[in-house]
């Protein structure tokens, strides 16, 4: 963004960071900051990938256990071949109607 700026000849001042690309030394801080939040990137990337991996060969994977499950589906289908609304069956399942929806297609 600060690149395109300058390009169009528009200088870069922050009002709550001390940056200031209109001079030569507000550049030289702008690209010391973008430089250190580059190599920190990378090893964070690291740690996050190796924590997944880890966690995966534990057993175990990532995000939120499903809200649907298949003993929830089954009861799903048996209220509705009973002739209950979907409305009726996300509510007492405590899903939403789309949640039920997807799993009744």
């Amino acid at each position: 963004m600060v690149t395109d700026l300058e390009e169009r000849g528009i200088g870069f001042r922050s009002v709550t960071e001390a940056v200031d690309t209109t001079t030569a030394g507000g550049k030289l801080i702008f690209s010391i900051f973008g430089a250190l939040a580059e190599f920190e990137r990378n090893p964070i990337h690291k740690r996050t990938s190796d924590g997944l991996a880890a966690t995966r060969a534990r057993g175990r994977a990532g995000g939120r256990p499903p809200k649907m499950t298949p003993k929830k589906i089954k009861q799903a289908k048996l209220m509705r071949d009973n002739g209950m609304s979907q409305t009726e069956i996300a509510e007492i399942l405590g899903v939403g109607r789309t949640t039920l929806y997807r799993h009744l297609k």
